[in-house]
């Protein structure tokens, strides 16, 4: 349930990061010579897409359906990774979000204890 929980909830902050980029593509800047250097746009959609697809996921788990975990386990590791590259845009909110991705991969892969 806590899963479930936090990627409705990243999902949303990606969401929410996403659209800010696609509607004001000058909301985040970055200094010159960036490696890794997206168009704020297209870094907008990455965002937005992905988050929509943890949405998602995170009902599915929710759910329980059986395409869920796996499905949740890799958007968060791709969230992680997604977050990793866009500390440059927003530094607090990328470490905070990568944060939360590692605490739901916990989640996602403790071992399952059975109650009697």
């Amino acid at each position: 349930m806590f899963a479930a929980t936090m990627m409705v909830l990243i999902g949303a902050f990606q969401v929410i990061t996403g659209l800010a980029a696609i509607i004001d593509d000058r909301y985040f800047v970055t200094a010159q010579g960036y490696a890794f250097h997206l168009d704020t746009t297209a870094w907008g959609w990455i965002h937005l897409l992905l988050g929509l697809l943890m949405v998602a996921a995170g009902f599915g788990l929710f759910y329980r359906a059986t395409w869920a975990g796996v499905t949740a386990l890799v958007l968060t590791i791709l969230s992680a990774i997604d977050n990793f590259f866009f500390i440059p845009y927003a530094p607090v909110w990328s470490l905070l979000v990568i944060a939360l991705d590692v605490w739901v991969i916990w989640a996602l892969t403790r071992p399952r204890t059975i109650h009697s």
